[in-house]
């Protein structure tokens, strides 16, 4: 009965591959976190406070049914504490991947990420604020890039995928520090694709859109909320399922040659 339901399953296209999706606890992450173990992968949940959350998204994995391909050494996901705006956390959880799934690292996506709920102008915006979006958001990316440019897979399968945000182009008031610590990424990213040639390893920016997420409702009115909706040609604001497909197909085979790209995905609201 189990040969004939693995003949009539499709392939899984991350099957045998190793996943860190940092900020996977909740929001975006999360759903990226689940969707590339959909697709085979094997997971580490990160999160730097919400460890029951971070917890359950790991359970929600290692519940799928057992697919052959993918009865590899340890669980489906594991759930790694880290900072990632501090090295030493952010080779831990590199080390405790390789550690528990006895295989290379191929994947990483850096979700992890926070937004100034205030909303300040940059004249207003305090210099803790300012440093604290800088140290999670662009330091964190560097570290994360920086130990996956010397630690993933090389020769076929290693992709860097950095979340970034469309307010780099929508340039809004409000998100200056914001905005600022994610076009830094998005430089850094088209240079580091270039360095990591000879590796076969991607390197690319998701830029999403607004996504309804606890992050993009703090902190704004009802009545904002409408009105970023109206602004896109879909009439609402988007969702996470909207960006795991992207993700999804830059992790694997078919998105090896998009490369030192940013990509936008936000239903047209830029």
């Amino acid at each position: 009965m189990s040969t004939h339901s693995s003949i009539s399953q499709p392939p899984l296209p991350l099957a045998g591959r190793v996943a860190i999706v940092t900020g996977s606890s909740r929001g975006i992450g999360r759903a990226i976190a689940i969707h590339l173990a959909e697709l085979g992968a094997r997971i580490v949940i990160n999160y730097t406070s919400k460890a029951a959350d971070a917890e359950r998204v790991a359970s929600e994995i290692n519940d799928f049914p057992v697919r052959e391909e993918i009865t590899g050494k340890g669980p489906r996901a594991i759930v790694v504490q880290a900072n990632v705006s501090e090295p030493s956390q952010v080779k831990s959880m590199f080390d405790a991947a390789e550690s528990a799934f006895e295989a290379p690292v191929h994947i990483l996506v850096n979700s992890a990420g926070i937004l100034d709920p205030k909303y300040p102008t940059i004249a207003d915006t305090s210099v803790e604020d300012f440093d604290r979006t800088f140290s999670v958001n662009t330091k964190g990316a560097f570290l994360c890039s920086k130990e996956a440019a010397n630690r993933l897979k090389q020769g076929g399968g290693g992709r860097i995928i950095l979340l970034t945000s469309s307010q780099t182009r929508s340039l809004k008031p409000g998100f200056g520090a914001y905005a600022a610590s994610k076009a830094a990424v998005e430089t850094m990213v088209k240079i580091l694709a270039k360095e990591l040639k000879g590796t076969g390893i991607t390197a690319n920016c998701v830029a999403p859109g607004p996504i309804a997420t606890e992050m993009f409702f703090d902190g704004k009115t009802p009545e904002l909320v409408e009105k970023i909706a109206a602004e896109s040609p879909f009439g609402r604001v988007g969702e996470a399922k909207d960006v795991v497909p992207l993700v999804g197909f830059l992790a694997g085979d078919g998105g090896e040659w998009v490369n030192g790209q940013i990509i936008p995905v936000n239903g047209g609201y830029v």
